[in-house]
């Protein structure tokens, strides 16, 4: 419980909430909900940042602290707990809307606010920490628009719910002390102070009433509430109680939503406070500015499918001139994310950025060379003053090279490794540093190919570089795991991007015929750049060591690991040309 001086507010029903302020009241108001079975002394550590350019302030919710507790459950439903957040920004900014920071149920109830036609005009901004609308999530559970899989998944992070909704159970276990001592173990799980936890047992008991008057209700009978509040929703990379497409899922409901990664645990506020205070300010500081907001006006169908993963996202993209590269950047804007489109091509990059950014507005281009060094570095710095760390980087730029291995020029291997290896070396030690130091939560992307473990006697130099980039990625992928940063390797197969128009090739004869013969064999394969980049940002979501993209990727890999017999043959065969 907070030691800080409080006074109360008046609640709708007579109930007297504890309120606590800090900072320049002169400032931005941000007004902060803690979660259960936390009181507000749960935000000390993140207020006292914010307050050196905030005016912050912090409540006891009903049942916690030092606030009253109502006698009945109905007390505790959401549109009360609605009411008290609104009853405690009229005290404290009578004049000006507040910004919201939220966690846990503090971001149930937050959501329902905000969601609140009567409210919703009280509220400049909405920051949800692991907390869905229970309403949202109750859609989501119903339709599983991101799989069955993560619907279990989810599933099973909150089996615990039942326990709590047991009449009379989670009372015993606390009174036999079993319970404190679950709950200290779910802190550390959660990623929590690894010290025990202590709690009055009036607010552990107290609060088991939100639980019982409002989760029933909610998932059997889930309405629509959609919000004009810009909205982000944070979620931590090991989060133990929710996972991610809960919350990105909310982006169906927001007319203005973001969605960020970052590297923590549940309780990430207290015990890795610094990339929450990071999003909050620059968050707040946007919507101070008073700078146009993109609103995204999707259709029903669309909602469903791009939910909001990369709502409000950076995502920077090499070799995004043409291909792959420039597909996914469609796509990827398509579903929210601001673009930097990379390409050695200027004017591709630019023409680029220029349709990404009339879906969603704030994407740019650069023009920059992957296999030098310096200049990516220099996109780096350009990247981080422009946007901050960025969520996204795809590796993706890379070349082609077809023929006999001992008939290639020594200019032509260099070529191929300088581009399709060190241009991804040179992509991951330029961004990754600024997205490990500003928190993690990022991606890296690198695309390599199924020619990575499929080995052609046509392919021998191409194969090489994709696979070191395959090698690579797995390597940093265990790497960079315990620093909240995920490595993802994308194995495309036959895909009709144009590169064997630009590939080099040697030894087959004369080379245009060579060209067209191959550009045939991938249009006749049917799978374009456009289904390419859909099936990438659908896995990414996910974030899974690998994706591969075709049939005969899914098919190759299969060989590779239950048959290497079979793909040793398979590069003695010389493909159809």
């Amino acid at each position: 419980m907070s030691t800080r001086p409080h006074r109360h507010v008046t609640a709708t029903d007579g109930q007297r909430l504890a309120v606590y302020s800090a900072g320049d009241p002169s400032g931005p108001t941000l007004v902060l909900v803690h979660g259960y079975p936390d009181n507000a002394s749960v935000w000390d550590t993140l207020a006292a940042d914010l307050a050196a350019d905030h005016h912050v302030v912090t409540y006891d919710v009903r049942g916690a602290g030092r606030s009253t507790a109502p006698d009945d459950r109905t007390g505790y439903l959401l549109g009360q707990l609605a009411d008290d957040l609104r009853a405690v920004v009229d005290s404290v900014s009578p004049g000006h809307p507040v910004h919201l920071v939220a966690h846990d149920w503090g971001s149930i109830q937050t959501w329902h606010a905000v969601t609140e036609p009567a409210h919703a005009h009280r509220f400049a901004s909405f920051t949800s920490l692991s907390g869905p609308d229970l309403d949202h999530a109750g859609h989501w559970l119903r339709e599983a628009p991101d799989g069955v899989r993560n619907v279990l998944r989810q599933a099973v992070r909150s089996s615990y719910i039942g326990f709590l909704s047991t009449p009379g159970l989670p009372e015993a276990a606390w009174l036999s002390g079993i319970g404190g001592l679950a709950l200290a173990a779910l802190e550390r799980v959660g990623g929590g102070p690894r010290v025990p936890a202590r709690r009055a047992t009036r607010d552990y008991l107290n609060g088991l009433a939100l639980y019982r008057a409002n989760m029933l209700r909610r998932f059997t009978r889930p309405t629509g509430r959609r919000t004009g509040v810009p909205v982000q929703a944070l979620a931590p990379t090991h989060d133990a109680f929710m996972v991610d497409q809960v919350q990105s899922n909310a982006g169906r409901w927001a007319d203005d939503f973001r969605f960020h990664r970052f590297h923590g645990g549940h309780w990430s506020l207290r015990s890795r406070p610094a990339p929450v205070a990071r999003r909050v300010r620059a968050f707040v500081a946007e919507i101070e500015s008073g700078a146009p907001r993109p609103v995204r006006n999707l259709t029903a169908q669309q909602a469903r499918r791009h939910g909001g993963a990369f709502a409000g996202q950076v995502a920077v993209i090499t070799g995004a001139g043409g291909g792959i590269g420039r597909c996914l950047a469609f796509e990827l804007a398509e579903r929210g994310a601001r673009i930097v489109a990379v390409d050695v091509n200027g004017p591709a990059a630019e023409r680029t950025a220029a349709l990404c950014s009339l879906v969603t507005p704030g994407s740019a281009a650069r023009r920059v060379d992957v296999t030098d060094a310096a200049a990516m570095d220099g996109l780096a710095s350009w990247v981080r003053e422009e946007y901050g760390a960025p969520d996204m980087v795809v590796n993706n730029a890379g070349i082609g090279v077809a023929g006999p291995f001992l008939e290639a020029t020594a200019e032509d291997l260099e070529r191929v490794v300088d581009v399709n290896l060190w241009g991804v070396i040179n992509g991951v030690r330029a961004f990754a540093p600024m997205m490990v130091e500003s928190g993690g939560g990022g991606r890296i992307v690198n695309t390599a190919s199924a020619a990575s473990y499929l080995p052609s006697r046509l392919y021998g130099a191409y194969s090489a570089t994709k696979a070191a980039v395959l090698a690579l990625s797995r390597s940093l992928r265990g790497e960079l795991a315990g620093r909240g940063v995920s490595v993802t390797a994308v194995c495309p197969g036959l895909i009709d991007t144009g590169i064997v128009s630009s590939a080099r090739v040697s030894g087959l004869g004369e080379v245009s015929r060579t060209k067209d013969r191959l550009n045939r064999l991938y249009r006749l394969r049917g799978y374009t750049p456009e289904r390419a980049a859909r099936r990438i940002a659908d896995a990414v979501e996910s974030d899974p060591e690998m994706v591969p993209v075709t049939s005969e990727a899914h098919i190759g890999l299969a060989l590779s690991r239950i048959s290497p017999a079979a793909v040793r043959g398979y590069a003695r065969v010389a493909p159809p040309l």
